[in-house]
């Protein structure tokens, strides 16, 4: 009976170790997949063939593991590492194994140095200069370009764009450059000219000068009129022909009615359009 007793001490006790050595192994965290894998990722660029282009690519290939995966700057996995339509610039290409192993390489593409030589970009330019007292007061160029493909625009170092064209430009000297898909440029100069009076406006303001402005100036504006501005002159010469012309509601100067011969060159202004041009 002892004996027994015994044995059954001894099992129970081998039971006991069992259990706590099952218990302990539970406890330990899972093995690292990774662990000691290199994953080496390697490739050939490929820059883009012209300056600004995006025919640029990167094939690349892998080692260090099974069922390799490609991602280009943390963009989506492909099974495949070429990479295509690249503009130049840094890249980081990403490989990922099964078991979700990485390593990466970064590749740099370039873009070629453009070569002028033997271009000759031909710019013209035409000029319109703005109106003044007019709803069209600023001026506009409008410029074109021979000798090469892909032309863009700026006027005065401003940024590129895609027509010649250019308003709201104040009268004054500019430079339009036109620039080809290489970076090879050409350049003209262009004068917007400032409105210049025309004749029969230029005889009215003399007329107002002479009998109007001592009383409508910047100083003194007698009914809110102020002859030195000239768009003034424009902006009001309905009033002007029922003053000076019709002598309505009464003359205009106050001093008496003006010649026939003056009342003919307002006349003659207003039939013309009554602009500054006129």
């Amino acid at each position: 009976m002892k004996k027994n007793y015994v044995i059954v001490l001894m099992l129970l006790s081998a039971c006991a170790i069992i259990a706590i050595a099952c218990s302990k192994g539970s406890d330990d965290p899972p093995a690292d997949p990774c662990s000691g894998v290199t994953v080496a990722v390697s490739g050939t660029p490929t820059n883009p063939s012209t300056p600004g282009g995006t025919n640029g690519s990167i094939n690349a290939t892998a080692s260090g593991g099974t069922g390799l995966t490609y991602s280009l700057n943390n963009g989506t996995f492909q099974s495949s590492g070429n990479f295509t339509g690249l503009a130049a610039g840094n890249y980081t290409v990403t490989a990922r194994t099964s078991a979700g192993c990485t390593g990466t390489q970064t590749f740099t593409l370039t873009s070629p140095t453009p070569s002028c030589s033997g271009v000759n970009i031909i710019v013209t330019a035409t000029a319109t200069p703005g109106g003044a007292c007019s709803s069209s007061t600023t001026g506009s160029i409008n410029a074109s370009a021979t000798g090469s493909t892909g032309i863009t625009y700026s006027i005065d170092g401003a940024s590129y764009q895609a027509t010649g064209t250019f308003s709201n430009l104040a009268a004054g000297s500019y430079t339009v450059t036109a620039k080809d898909v290489n970076g090879c440029t050409g350049t003209t100069t262009v004068n917007i000219a400032a409105p210049v009076a025309g004749p029969l406006f230029s005889a009215v303001r003399t007329l107002i000068v002479n009998n109007c402005q001592s009383c409508h100036n910047n100083s003194i504006a007698n009914g809110g009129m102020n002859w030195q501005v000239e768009c003034n002159i424009i902006t009001n010469k309905d009033r002007i022909k029922a003053r000076a012309v019709d002598n309505n509601p009464s003359s205009m100067p106050p001093s008496g009615a003006l010649a026939q011969a003056d009342k003919d060159k307002i006349t003659a202004w207003l039939n013309a359009g009554g602009r500054y041009s006129d």
